[in-house]
C-alpha cells in the first residue's frame, strides 16, 4: 500500500516510519525541510520525500496521485502558548485540500483522549482537527491516547528527569489527576494494525495501556523501577503559571511546552473502553513493563527519536536554511586549527561532541552557561543529544541546533539556540591536509552584542583552545550497545 506520512520527523512518525517499511508498504514521507529526515542512507532510498509545510497556501500537484493510506501527525502544542491552536487548524484544512486529488481512502489521525465536558485548549485544539479531518474526502481513523512513555518521549523525559533529580517533591495538585498511560510500543501496533481496516473506518477510538493511575502513582512507579523511594507532597497553592516554571526549570522541555502540559494534566485523561484492543487482538503493556522497555533503549543506545530533536524544542521553528552560510562581514571570530595525527578518531570525536560526552574542556563552565540560559528564558544544557555518535541536520545538541553534518565532507556545522545579544556558530571541519579547523563566529547585535563577545574573550582562549586539543588528541568513547 502507498502511505503518505506526515510528520515523518517527529517523535511518532520516526518510530512509524521503520515498521511501515518492515510490513511492505511504499512510504512517503512528508516533511519541512528534507535534509531534516534525520534516517539512513539505505532508508532514504526506500522512501519518497516530498517538502511540503502544511500552515502554507497548499499545493496539490506536490503529492503523488496514487497514495492510498496516510497518517495524520501533525502537531503544534509546543510552538506557541497562544495559537497553537488556530495553526492545527490550519494545517488539518490544508491537508484536506492537499490529499483532495489523490487516491486516498483512508487517513489515521494520532489525537488525545477527550472525556471532560471542559477540555484543556490543547485537547480541545487536538477534538477541533478531528472534526475538520472528518470533512475530508477519505475513511478517517481516530486513536485517541493519553500519556504515551517511551524512550525519548517528552511525556518520559519529564518524569525521568523529576524522579532522576528530585527525591523530595513539593508539587502542585494535578498531579493526583488520572490518566492512562500507553507503551510507544502499543501506539505503533495500534497506528498500524488499522491500515486498510474497513471496520475502523469513520470511527474514533481511546487507546490506553492496562494502568490508570494518577500523576503521582507514576512518579512512584518510576521510582521503583529504578530502584529508589521517592516523597512527594502536594500543595494547593501552586498556580499554573509556577507549575509551568517547576516543570520549566527542574526538567528539559521548553516553557511553551511547559505551559499546555500543564493545562492539559489538570484533565482526567482515561480511555473510555478498549474496543479497539479486542478488535485488533492486542495486549497492551503496563505502565511499568513501558518503562523497563525504555530504559533497554536507552543502555543499548537505540533511541530512535526524541521530542527534544523537534524544532519546537528550541528559539527556532523553521527556516534555519538561511543560517547554513556563515557570515563573513560584520561578525567577531575565534578561529583556530591543529594539525591532526589520526583524523578518523578527530572525526568520531567531533560526531560524538555534547550531551553525556561533553564538550572536551571545561565542562563545568559550558554547565553554568547552561545554567545561566535556562534563568534567562533560554533551553539551557539538559536537552543533551538523543544519539551518542550520530548526529542528522536539524538535531539538537545541548543548546545548540545541527545546520550541517557531513561525515563524507568532515564537516558539522552548529547554530547556537541560547539567548544571546547576537548569532552564534560553530563549526569542526578536518580538510584534505588533515588539519582540523574549529571556528566560532558571532554576529552581534548592537552595542550589547559587542560588549558581550569581549566580555567572554578570556573564557574563549582557555575554552576553545583546551576543546580543539582534546578533541585531536582523545581516543573516542565505545558507544558498543548492552546485549
Amino acid at each position: 500500500m502507498k502511505i503518505l506520512l506526515t510528520g515523518a520527523n517527529g517523535y511518532i512518525g520516526m518510530r512509524l516510519l521503520p515498521r511501515l517499511l518492515e510490513l511492505g508498504h511504499d512510504v512517503v514521507c512528508a516533511v519541512r525541510d528534507e535534509n531534516r529526515l534525520s534516517v539512513d542512507e539505505e532508508t532514504r532510498a526506500r522512501v519518497k520525500i516530498v517538502e511540503v509545510d502544511f500552515l502554507k497556501e497548499p499545493d496539490p500537484a506536490i503529492l503523488p496521485d496514487d497514495i492510498e493510506a496516510a497518517y495524520y501527525l501533525i502537531h503544534s502544542m509546543s510552538s506557541s502558548t497562544s495559537d497553537f491552536d488556530e495553526q492545527e487548524a490550519l494545517s488539518a484544512r490544508n491537508f484536506n485540500t492537499m490529499v483532495a486529488g489523490t487516491g486516498i481512502k483512508q487517513v489515521i489521525y494520532l489525537s488525545g483522549i477527550v472525556n471532560e465536558e471542559e477540555l484543556s485548549k490543547h485537547l480541545s485544539s487536538r477534538k477541533n482537527v478531528e472534526d475538520i479531518l472528518y470533512q475530508g474526502n477519505y475513511h478517517l481513523t481516530v486513536l485517541r491516547a493519553g500519556i504515551i512513555v517511551g524512550s525519548g518521549s517528552s511525556s518520559f523525559e519529564i518524569i525521568r528527569d523529576l524522579c532522576e533529580k528530585l527525591p523530595i517533591m513539593i508539587t502542585p495538585r494535578w498531579v493526583l489527576t488520572k490518566t492512562q498511560p500507553i507503551a510507544i510500543r502499543d501506539v505503533i501496533n495500534f497506528l498500524t494494525g488499522v491500515i486498510g481496516r474497513e471496520d475502523c473506518y469513520d470511527q474514533s477510538f481511546d487507546i490506553g495501556g492496562p494502568d490508570v493511575l494518577t500523576y503521582k502513582e507514576m512518579l512512584h512507579r518510576y521510582a521503583k523501577v529504578r530502584g529508589f523511594k521517592n516523597w512527594i507532597f502536594t500543595v494547593p497553592v501552586m498556580t499554573p503559571k509556577l507549575s509551568s516554571y517547576w516543570l520549566y526549570f527542574v526538567t528539559a522541555t521548553s516553557y511553551k511546552l511547559a505551559v499546555n502540559l500543564v493545562d492539559s494534566m489538570k484533565m482526567e485523561v482515561v480511555a473510555r473502553d478498549n474496543k479497539l484492543q479486542e478488535i485488533l487482538g492486542i495486549k497492551t503493556h503496563t505502565y511499568e513493563e513501558a518503562i523497563k522497555m525504555a530504559f533497554r533503549k536507552i543502555e543499548q543506545n537505540l533511541v530512535i527519536s526524541s521530542w527534544k530533536d523537534s524544532m519546537v524544542s528550541g528559539r527556532f521553528q523553521r527556516n534555519l536554511e538561511k543560517y547554513i552560510q556563515v557570515p563573513k562581514y560584520g561578525v567577531l571570530t575565534d578561529a583556530k586549527k591543529i594539525q591532526l595525527e589520526d583524523p578518523k578518531a578527530a572525526l568520531q570525536n567531533i560526531w560524538q561532541i555534547g550531551g553525556a560526552r561533553g564538550w572536551y574542556y571545561g565542562n563545568w563552565m559550558w554547565q553554568f552557561r547552561g545554567f545561566m540560559d535556562k534563568l534567562n528564558g533560554g533551553v539551557g544544557l539538559r536537552r543533551g543529544r538523543t544519539h551518542p555518535d550520530k548526529i542528522f541536520p536539524g538535531d539538537s545538541l545541548d543548546f545548540w541546533r545541527v545546520l550541517l553534518a557531513s561525515k563524507e565532507h568532515k564537516r558539522l556545522l552548529l547554530f547556537a539556540e541560547m539567548r544571546l545579544p547576537g548569532e552564534a556558530w560553530l563549526e569542526f571541519r578536518i580538510d584534505d591536509k588533515n588539519v582540523l579547523h574549529q571556528t566560532a563566529t558571532f554576529r552581534p547585535r548592537g552595542l550589547w552584542g559587542r560588549l558581550y563577545w569581549y566580555a567572554m574573550l578570556p573564557f574563549h582562549f582557555f575554552i576553545f583552545e583546551g576543546m580543539i586539543n582534546n578533541i585531536a588528541k582523545s581516543k573516542p568513547a565505545s558507544f558498543q550497545p548492552v546485549p
